[in-house]
């Protein structure tokens, strides 16, 4: 006797159907995202001029809410620098130099 084999229809669409952001909330999380950008590159902007000439390609890490910056050509030191500090907020990372890019693509 042969078996016969079943035959499993694909499903398709979201492993979670029930949880879907609404497009006002993904609206809003991008405003904000926008913000925040903005005010990093603000920042850099102010203090960029002066620190690239004593210590270019040095990280700078940025809290935008409050301004602050943290230098340290270790990635890694300038990071615990600012969680010290701000142990919970958003921070930005950029590199002291023409662009402020961090590395290669």
């Amino acid at each position: 006797m042969t078996q016969q084999q079943l035959q499993r229809k694909a499903r398709r669409g979201r492993i979670f159907p029930e949880y879907q952001i609404p497009p006002e909330e993904l609206a809003r999380r991008k405003a904000e995202k926008e913000a925040r950008a903005r005010r990093y590159d603000d920042i850099f902007e102010r203090v960029g001029p002066e620190l690239i000439e004593s210590h270019y390609n040095w990280f700078i890490i940025i809290e935008p809410n409050s301004g602050d910056y943290f230098i340290d050509p270790d990635e890694n030191v300038a990071v615990a620098k600012a969680r010290q500090k701000y142990p919970s907020g958003w921070l930005g990372t950029m590199r002291l130099n023409e662009t402020g890019a961090c590395g290669n693509i």
